[in-house]
């Protein structure tokens, strides 16, 4: 296997729908996306072997992303009250391995419903964390997200615009706002360092570019795990509207 970068084809060759069945359908809703350029070799020191840092333009990056999940549930069946809406934040970068598939790697996920915390950590292998969350759409059309993982003293606080009230538009493949967006798969590895990829499928994200100053508060989470905190605004701030989704399951390798 060879560590060069996947093509723009093997790229948009993950975005289409897998022909199995999927196993979960769900809304994500409320979308930011804060983003900050980083060394690729302090990215790549925390990745296990076999998978390798995606770069745009040479510059990799570490971005947080909080939203929230609507109507959460196994295919085929009706979401249930309480359990099937809740909130995520997610701290990630961006990845391919040697085959040229390109996708998400989480350094955490937190969520304010336990039994999705732990139903992900067993059947995905993803890094969750337990958190007090909430968020708020207010009269100026901002969302005030607010998250404070388990064990953690400071919460960080998240303000966006609802993409809901601006003008949207789909990225254009070969941008920045692409590259950072358009990905529906995911890695993930097991206790014993096994990897193993899940699909998602849904519509192309619609997206706006937001000025980062309106957008305090975000990089708290990245410290969380072990980064060194950002001292400046995000280099990419964007929010989508939202999206249904089908979940597929893992697979090896």
């Amino acid at each position: 296997m060879k560590e060069a970068p996947p093509t723009q084809a093997q790229r948009e060759a993950v975005r289409d729908r897998p022909a199995r069945m999927a196993v979960m359908r769900q809304q994500w809703s409320g979308l930011g996306f804060f983003h900050w350029r980083v060394d690729a070799a302090e990215i790549a020191a925390r990745l296990p072997d076999r998978l390798f840092v995606d770069t745009f333009d040479g510059e990799a990056w570490l971005g947080v992303v909080p939203f929230y999940m609507r109507g959460v549930r196994p295919a085929g069946l009706p979401p249930v009250p309480w359990l099937s809406w809740f909130l995520e934040l997610n701290v990630r970068t961006y990845v391919h391995d040697g085959r040229g598939r390109a996708g998400v790697w989480f350094f955490s996920l937190d969520c304010n419903q336990p039994v999705a915390v732990e139903l992900a950590r067993r059947f995905f292998h993803l890094p969750y964390e337990h958190a007090a969350m909430t968020a708020a759409r207010d009269g100026d059309g901002m969302i005030d997200y607010r998250c404070r993982r388990k064990g953690e003293r400071e919460a960080a606080l998240c303000r966006y615009p609802d993409a809901g009230g601006m003008k949207t538009a789909a990225a254009e493949p070969g941008t920045l706002e692409w590259f950072l967006v358009e990905r529906y798969l995911l890695f993930s590895a097991d206790r014993r360092g096994r990897i193993f990829t899940g699909r998602v499928h849904h519509d192309p994200y619609r997206v706006a570019a937001v000025d980062a100053a309106e957008c305090p508060g975000t990089a708290l989470p990245v410290a969380w795990d072990g980064f060194e905190r950002p001292d400046r605004s995000p280099d990419s701030v964007l929010v989508a509207e939202p999206v249904n989704v089908r979940t597929f399951g893992l697979e090896r390798g």
